[in-house]
C-alpha cells in the first residue's frame, strides 16, 4: 500500500547515491532537490511543485539516487514501490505521456551537452544537416549508409535547392558501392533472428506482425536531421547510433533487442537528433505517430517499458558525459573501460582483470578523442602491462588500479 510519510523542515528524504525503489509525489509542502552539474560541477536545485513525482527514473531503472531530496517546510509525500506506481499509474495515459515528454527533453539536453563536448557544428539547416551527414559517410568510404541518405533526403525534400547535389553525391556513392560490391564474393547471410528474451514476449502477438520490419547489415534506419514520424522496437540485431561532429562520426550507443530508438521525434514531433544504423542484420517493429498513443492505450506495459528504457538512456548518457568532460587525456581513456565495466559488471569481483570487446576505434569513439592520440596514451600502459591490445579485445590487468589513475585525475575534469 502507498504511505503517507510527513517530514519536518530540513528533513531528508534520501541521499545522491542512495539505492532506493520508492517514487514519491509530493502532496504538500515544499521539497527541493540538489545535484552536481556534471560539466561545471555547480550545485543544481530543483523545485518540486506539489503534485509532482520525484525519485521515479532512479526507482525505474533501478539505479542510485542522483540527488538529494530535501524537505524545505513541513510537508506531506506519498511514497510508492515501483509494482505501486505501476498498479496505479499504467492505465494514465496523460501522466505516462507527461513522463515520457519529460525524460525525452532530459535526454535531448543530455545530447546536446554531448554534442557541445564533442564541439558539434552550429544548429543548421534539416537538409543542409542530412546533405552533411550523407557527405562525412561518403568521405568515410561508408557508401552503403552514403547512399541510404541521400535516398531519405530525396524522399523527404524532393523540392530542395541542394536536391541536385545530393543526387550527384548518390550517383558518385552508388557506382563506388556496385564497384564494392563486384569486388566481394561472400554470399549473402540469410537473415537469423536471434532469441530476443522475456522482455519481448508481450510484442511477439501476432497483433504485431504487421510493425515488423527487417534490414540488412550496414544500413541507414533513421538519418540524423530527417523529419521524425516513426520509432522502433528492436527485436533482433544491434542498432548503433551515431553523430555528425565536424565531419566525423561518434559513436553515441549501441541498442540491444528489446530497447526501442527514434522515439525523442515521435514525443516532441522534431527532426532526429542521430543517426541509427544496422550494424547486422536488424529486425525491428516500426510505429508511427498515429498509432503510438493507441498504442499504448491499448497496450500499458509498453509505456512502462518506454519508461524505463528512458531512465536507463538517461543514466547511460550522464556517464558518457561523464567520461567525456574528463581533461586530462589518458584518465578520459581510461575512464571508458570503467564506464563499460559498471554497464557490465563481472560476476567475480574478487578477480581483478578485466576483459572488454572494444578496439581502438571504439576507445577513439566513446573517448571522443583521435585514435591517434589514444594510440600515444594507452602504449604506455601497455608497456608497463596494465593493459593488453588486441584486434578484437583489450585486458585490463587490474580495474582497481585503473580506477585509481582516474579518480587520482578527477580535480581536472572542469
Amino acid at each position: 500500500m502507498p504511505k503517507a510519510m510527513n517530514y519536518t523542515k530540513g528533513s531528508i528524504i534520501y541521499f545522491s547515491g542512495d539505492k532506493d525503489d520508492r517514487i514519491f509525489i509530493l502532496q504538500k509542502g515544499s521539497v527541493i532537490l540538489t545535484s552536481i552539474d556534471i560539466e561545471t560541477n555547480v550545485p543544481v536545485t530543483e523545485y518540486i511543485r506539489q503534485g509532482e513525482f520525484f525519485g521515479v527514473k532512479s526507482a525505474l531503472g533501478h539505479f542510485p539516487r542522483e540527488e538529494t531530496a530535501t524537505v524545505v517546510t513541513e510537508s506531506l509525500v506519498i511514497s510508492l514501490t515501483v509494482p505501486e506506481f505501476e498498479a496505479m499509474f499504467s492505465n494514465n495515459k496523460q501522466i505516462i505521456l507527461k513522463m515520457l515528454r519529460v525524460f525525452s527533453n532530459q535526454l535531448r539536453n543530455l545530447h546536446k551537452k554531448t554534442e557541445s563536448v564533442l564541439h558539434s557544428i552550429e544548429d543548421i539547416s534539416q537538409e543542409k544537416g542530412m546533405l552533411g551527414v550523407a557527405q562525412s559517410f561518403y568521405d568515410e568510404e561508408s557508401y552503403k549508409p552514403c547512399c541510404d541518405v541521400c535516398l531519405k533526403f530525396l524522399t523527404r525534400f524532393p523540392q530542395s535547392d541542394l536536391k541536385d547535389t545530393v543526387a550527384t553525391l548518390y550517383t558518385a556513392s552508388k557506382k563506388r558501392l556496385d564497384l564494392q560490391a563486384s569486388r566481394k564474393k561472400t554470399s549473402q547471410e540469410s537473415f537469423q533472428p536471434t532469441n530476443t528474451g522475456a522482455a519481448l514476449k508481450q510484442f511477439s502477438l501476432p497483433a504485431f506482425s504487421r510493425f515488423a520490419k527487417k534490414y540488412e547489415a550496414n544500413t541507414v534506419i533513421i538519418a540524423e536531421f530527417e523529419p521524425g514520424d516513426t520509432f522502433y522496437l528492436i527485436q533482433s540485431g544491434r542498432v548503433q547510433l551515431v553523430k555528425c561532429v565536424n565531419a566525423a562520426r561518434k559513436n553515441l550507443d549501441i541498442l540491444m533487442p528489446g530497447e526501442f530508438f527514434g522515439e525523442m521525434a515521435i514525443l516532441e514531433n522534431s527532426p532526429r537528433s542521430a543517426t541509427c544504423m544496422s550494424i547486422e542484420p536488424v529486425e525491428v517493429l516500426e510505429f508511427n505517430k498515429e498509432n503510438f498513443e493507441v498504442l499504448i492505450t491499448g497496450n500499458p506495459q509498453i509505456a512502462l517499458v518506454l519508461l524505463k528504457l528512458f531512465c536507463k538512456r538517461i543514466y547511460d548518457q550522464k556517464r558518457r558525459l561523464k567520461t567525456l568532460v574528463i581533461h586530462d587525456t589518458s584518465a578520459r581513456i581510461l575512464d571508458v573501460f570503467l564506464m563499460f565495466d559498471e554497464m557490465n559488471p563481472s560476476p567475480n569481483m574478487a578477480d581483478r582483470s578485466r576483459r572488454f570487446n572494444l578496439t581502438l576505434q571504439d576507445l577513439s569513439h566513446w573517448a571522443g578523442l583521435p585514435i591517434e592520440v589514444v594510440k600515444e596514451e594507452l602504449s604506455r600502459f601497455v608497456e608497463k602491462r596494465r593493459i593488453e591490445i588486441y584486434d578484437n579485445h583489450m585486458i585490463v590487468a587490474n580495474i582497481v588500479d585503473i580506477k585509481r589513475h582516474v579518480d587520482s585525475r578527477a580535480h581536472q575534469r572542469h
